[in-house]
């Protein structure tokens, strides 16, 4: 008799579950499939492709190519009930096509649906913008589509062309409810207006508050806000502050502030940076005369860890640039400096490079021969008053003094490297890089994948905190055992392990855990690790194994 002996097939798991399950109580594929219906005999909807990318995004994030043979590997078909040789790379491409149009009406409904499934407190709103370089010509761009064009990268390669995106984070969890696509040669200061109409219909009917960057200020989009009462907290473009303004400030008369950096949490008291806060108000005016006037709360804030900081770097730019001076005046006259002409260019190289424009003093004479000398000194005055100005900068606003008070709004304020951490997971543990596409339809549909995803990533960090509760820490998660607040990367960090063995004729298949904080986790998020979004309808008899 012949024995034949079945193999046993084991995937991984990962964060498969989890991310479906919370893609479900998101509705992401029904809202898809409702703007972008597919034909009856279709074997996949495009909501349910753009959930496995989504997925994919959360468990696996490589190039975009492929997605076939990473379902494979992993148990895409158990988990969301789709064969993984439909996942082609000419599915995948209809199915961005098919959205890229819709993107709007996803991005307004899905992250509607957070708010209302989750209970996001969306009364204050952090929003920016980052941009994303891609290699490429991008020549004929389709019409109707952010464009990919040259502008001003954060990574600086101005080689390169790119597209920009914008990012709006509720303060409730540090969740991205919003996100919008923009050309790569659009000024971040222009589109402050429409991304304020998209939130206030998706606060509505709440009041929120919007907390930007510098780039919120300006004439027209402080008349926007203030037509549509949406109030607003944002740092002053330093243009837009009297020069001597900060020198002239008593920080003995400002307000101490109770707030603690989070870097220095865990520092002596005497070691932990201080802030104080005075007030008063500040006037804009438009470029007509007609124009009405903005007049807005000004929080001026000085802050010792800046003080430090700007001390420092000005002491090592004098220092760095003294010795640069001194070098320069030994070689006057020298074979590299024979006349004045080219001393003077070597003193605005260091100049631009030092930048000590305001305080260095130089005087370009000759000596009995002909040949240039340089006598030069810091003007120490200037420097005294530059120095009188460290640690300070202004906050505007329009919330009420009933409403926060000036060391509130500086609080409120402190939350806005929020949204640089979540673009630091959108860039980092999220992205797609580098990008196999060649229409810039494409390009914007997935930075939309891309952006679910964050939001996904963000609820599953969120979720596992307050369940948690108190000071919301958890041990296991590192070696050393030590009790810390658990992150986004963290907890996909330790889901990733999780395999299923596929079940048989007479066994169910098994999820097969290894670690007792991969239990933990999913207990907080609360998804029984024995019932995956659908493995559950297909193998009712799962079992778990720890």
């Amino acid at each position: 008799m012949n024995v034949e002996i079945a193999p046993v097939v084991e995937r991984r798991l990962g964060a498969l579950p989890a991310s479906a399950d919370f893609l479900r109580r998101l509705d992401v594929a029904g809202i898809i499939d409702e703007l972008c219906p597919v034909r009856e005999v279709a074997h996949l909807t495009h909501g349910q492709v753009i959930e496995v990318l989504v997925a994919n995004r959360l468990s696996a994030p490589a190039p975009l190519v492929r997605v076939g043979d990473w379902a494979r590997e992993w148990a895409v078909e158990e988990v969301f009930g789709i064969e993984a040789d439909l996942l082609n790379d000419d599915r995948i491409a209809r199915a961005l096509d098919a959205i890229a149009p819709q993107l709007d009406g996803i991005v307004g409904s899905v992250g509607a649906s957070a708010i209302a499934e989750f209970g996001i407190d969306v009364s204050r709103l952090h929003w920016d913008m980052t941009s994303i370089s891609l290699h490429g010509a991008y020549e004929d761009p389709e019409d109707g589509f952010p464009q990919v064009k040259y502008g001003h990268p954060k990574d600086r390669r101005t080689d390169l062309k790119q597209i920009q995106a914008g990012i709006a984070i509720s303060a409730d969890g540090g969740i991205p409810v919003f996100h919008r696509a923009y050309d790569g040669g659009a000024g971040e200061v222009a589109q402050v207006v429409g991304a304020m109409t998209a939130l206030r219909r998706l606060a509505a009917p709440r009041d929120f508050l919007m907390v930007g960057d510098s780039k919120l200020v300006s004439y027209p989009n402080l008349l926007a806000l203030a037509q549509a009462q949406v109030r607003f907290i944002a740092p002053a473009p330093a243009a837009k502050i009297p020069d001597d303004l900060y020198a002239g400030l008593d920080i003995e008369t400002a307000r101490l502030v109770d707030y603690t950096a989070e870097r220095d949490a865990g520092k002596p008291h005497e070691q932990r940076g201080r802030y104080r806060v005075l007030e008063d108000t500040q006037t804009l005016a438009g470029p007509r005369k007609s124009d009405p006037q903005i007049t807005v709360r000004r929080i001026l804030v000085h802050s010792t860890a800046n003080a430090t900081a700007q001390q420092a770097a000005r002491a090592r730019r004098l220092q760095q640039a003294g010795e640069e001076m001194d070098k320069l005046q030994r070689s006057c006259g020298g074979r590299y400096y024979s006349t004045a002409e080219k001393v003077t260019a070597r003193i605005g190289v260091i100049v631009r490079k030092r930048r000590i424009a305001s305080c260095l003093v130089t005087d370009i004479g000759a000596d009995t021969a002909g040949r240039p000398t340089l006598t030069w000194h810091f003007d120490q005055d200037t420097v005294a008053r530059e120095a009188a100005a460290d640690g300070w900068y202004a906050l505007l606003s329009t919330l009420e003094p009933a409403e926060a008070d000036a060391a509130e709004v500086l609080v409120r304020y402190k939350d806005q490297p929020m949204v640089e951490r979540r673009y630091s997971d959108f860039k980092g543990p999220l992205a797609v890089a580098p990008v196999f596409l060649h229409h810039n339809r494409r390009i914007a549909a997935l930075i939309t994948v891309i952006c679910l995803a964050l939001l996904v990533f963000c609820l599953i960090e969120r979720q596992v905190r307050q369940a948690l509760g108190g000071n919301q820490t958890m041990r296991g998660l590192y070696p050393d055992k030590r009790a810390v607040r658990p992150t986004g990367r963290m907890i996909l960090y330790h889901l990733a392990s999780l395999r299923m063995r596929a079940g048989t004729a007479t066994d169910p298949p098994t999820i097969l855990i290894i670690r007792g904080v991969q239990a933990h986790l999913l207990e907080l998020l609360g998804i029984d690790e024995t019932r995956p979004r659908r493995l559950n309808t297909r193998n009712p008899m799962c079992e778990v194994r720890v």
